[in-house]
């Protein structure tokens, strides 16, 4: 064990693993973000908000019970740059260590402690074989393992490719998402309370088309949580 103990010590000194984060080097004990990027994340504590933003969202929209994001999501800060290395880096342990924490908040909510199981939000096959793995399945991971809920991956699928959301309007993305999901294994989602999860909530248009097919599949109840959201 010592021996393994120093071969680990000394292969860090010429490669250093890195805060996902902030890009410092991690001491002894952290894993994959430093220990004060967790502290000083911004939080936004929606989770303990019954009436928050996220949640007005969907008023109108489509019936979502409950609403949250882990951290909030701002241009240039360090919750992009870790959103960056999940999702074009391929740091996918960045995906199950945000699950891992967010998991211990939500498990401390009667609401988001009621889902029977999670379900992450699909990439279109053609996307998923570009970049190799879906952000969000491993998202759910995580909060499958800290909230002790099944997370299942292949019950949503998309239908159809569609051109990125990020320069459209909010009509422009509802739009571009509406009917694009279904659900393929109805019994296992009948009657059920679902957390439906993704990695970033702008407009709320994806989540909604995947709300509104799973419902329509005969899900109970939906709530909805994500890595992060504007702010």
């Amino acid at each position: 064990m010592k021996n393994k103990n120093f071969l680990s010590d000394f292969v860090s000194l010429f490669y250093p693993e890195l805060c996902a984060a902030c890009g410092n080097n991690l001491y002894k004990g952290e894993d994959v973000i430093c220990t004060y990027c967790k502290v000083n994340f911004p939080y936004t504590n929606f989770h303990l908000q019954e009436d928050n933003p996220l949640i007005r969202l969907f008023w109108g929209r489509v019936e979502i019970d409950a609403a949250s994001a882990f951290v909030y999501f701002r241009k240039n800060s360090k919750v992009q740059h870790l959103l960056h290395q999940l999702k074009y880096k391929g740091r996918t342990e960045v995906g199950t260590k945000m699950g891992l924490l967010y998991g211990n908040q939500l498990i401390e909510s009667k609401t988001f402690s009621d889902s029977d199981l999670i379900i992450p939000v699909p990439l279109h096959p053609k996307k998923e074989l570009k970049r190799g793995f879906k952000q969000s399945d491993f998202f759910a991971n995580g909060l499958s393992e800290s909230m002790n809920k099944p997370a299942y991956c292949k019950i949503l699928v998309r239908t159809k490719n569609t051109e990125t959301q990020t320069k459209k309007s909010r009509y422009g993305r509802f739009q571009n998402v509406d009917r694009l999901f279904e659900v393929i294994n109805l019994e296992l989602i009948k009657e059920k309370n679902i957390l439906l999860v993704d990695d970033v909530l702008t407009t709320g248009s994806t989540l909604e088309s995947c709300a509104a097919a799973l419902l329509e599949a005969g899900a109970k109840k939906i709530n909805v949580a994500t890595i992060a959201c504007g702010q």
